[in-house]
């Protein structure tokens, strides 16, 4: 049981969670592509991931390990991002610190995705079984460079007011 929840339910929460924050940070990005600022999505965003990334310490663990490696590094870049938005108004050197920290969380969440996809889903299982195969590497090396680009293009675009 986690928070009163089923271990199984509670999963089904995190999931949940993490898929809002993927699709709104999705969202968020296309908009920074386009110039433009989102502010309910980025909200919306910035509260799931950190959400995800909380959550991932309450699943039970006996060591600390990649997760919460990767939890930790998460909720730092998104701190990082959230006062370069919220305090000081992505003025200046904000706004490289608020794109770069929200793409990075971002990144992580999609990096998690792409590692739970392959150890939970029956069709991408046998491709790689212990995650050290071309399939995985090529996946995570496809979605890390999305990230990139798609990170360098929103510096370039999103100029708010």
């Amino acid at each position: 049981m986690i928070l009163g929840l089923s271990t199984s339910a509670f999963t089904t929460v995190h999931v949940i969670i993490s898929l809002i924050g993927i699709f709104s940070g999705i969202v968020v990005m296309l908009g920074w592509l386009g110039g433009k600022r989102q502010d309910g999505w980025t909200a919306l965003f910035l509260a799931s991931t950190v959400l995800t990334s909380v959550t991932g310490f309450l699943f039970p663990s006996t060591s600390f390990g990649p997760p919460q490696v990767i939890g930790v590094l998460s909720l730092v870049v998104l701190a990082a991002a959230i006062v370069a938005l919220y305090m000081f108004h992505l003025v200046g050197i904000w706004r490289w610190v608020y794109i770069v920290g929200a793409t990075i969380a971002l990144y992580f969440n999609a990096f998690v995705g792409v590692v739970q996809s392959f150890q939970k889903l029956p069709f991408l299982q046998p491709l790689a079984p212990t995650q050290s195969e071309p399939p995985f590497l090529i996946a995570q090396i496809a979605v890390l460079a999305i990230f990139v680009v798609l990170g360098f293009l929103s510096l370039k675009r999103f100029r708010p007011g």
